[in-house]
C-alpha cells in the first residue's frame, strides 16, 4: 500500500457525569426478563465519550494534536458534566420543570436549550436547579447523545483537515453506542 492510500486514525477520550430519563423506553419481557422501565426514572451515569479523528494526509507528522480538542473537554465541563439532559418533548416536562415555559428557553449554538435564569436571579435555589437543566430536542438515549456530540465535533472541527470518523459513548462500563460520519 502506498503512502497516499492510507489513513490514520487517533482518538481521544473523556469522562462526564450526566443525567437523563427516556421516557420513551419499551420493553421486551421474553428479552428484558423484568417489566420494570428502570430508563424511564430519572437517574445518572458516569460517562465516557472517544472521539475518532482521521485524515488520509499527516501534517506536521500527525492526524492532528491532540490539544485541537481541548475546546470540547472545556464544553463536556462546562454544559453537561453533573447537568441533567431533558427532552423537550418528555410528558413530564412542565412537571419537572415547573415554572420553565418552553417559549423562553435560551437557544446554543450546539443544538440545546438552557433555562433563562434572569427571573431566578433572588431565589438561589430555583436558580440553582433550573441552571442544572440542559435541554434537548431527542429523547436523550445514548445512541441520541453520541449522534448529538458527534454533530457538535464534526462542526468545530471544520477549520482542520481531519474528519471525524466515529464517536464511541459509553453510557456505563459495559454499555455503550457507537456513532459513524
Amino acid at each position: 500500500m502506498s503512502r497516499k492510500e492510507q489513513r490514520w486514525e487517533i482518538s481521544k477520550e473523556f469522562d462526564f457525569c450526566y443525567g437523563h430519563r427516556v421516557w420513551s423506553q419499551n420493553l421486551d419481557i421474553k428479552y428484558s426478563l423484568d417489566p420494570c422501565l428502570k430508563c424511564r426514572h430519572l437517574h445518572g451515569h458516569q460517562a465516557k465519550i472517544i472521539i475518532y479523528l482521521s485524515s488520509n494526509v499527516l501534517k506536521d507528522g500527525m492526524v492532528t494534536d491532540f490539544s485541537h480538542l481541548n475546546w470540547f473537554k472545556k464544553f463536556l465541563e462546562v454544559v453537561l458534566d453533573h447537568k441533567f439532559l431533558l427532552d423537550i418533548s418528555d410528558p413530564l416536562f412542565s412537571k419537572l420543570v415547573p415554572d420553565i415555559l418552553k417559549n423562553t428557553l435560551v437557544d446554543k449554538n450546539e443544538n440545546y436549550k438552557v433555562v433563562d435564569l434572569r427571573p431566578f436571579e433572588n431565589d438561589k435555589l430555583l436558580k440553582e436547579l433550573y441552571e442544572s437543566f440542559i435541554i434537548v430536542d431527542f429523547v436523550p438515549t445514548s445512541e441520541n447523545i453520541s449522534t448529538w456530540l458527534l454533530e457538535i465535533v464534526a462542526k468545530k472541527m471544520q477549520g482542520l483537515d481531519v474528519r471525524v470518523s466515529k464517536i464511541k459513548f459509553f453510557e456505563t462500563p459495559k454499555s455503550q453506542s457507537c456513532v459513524y460520519a
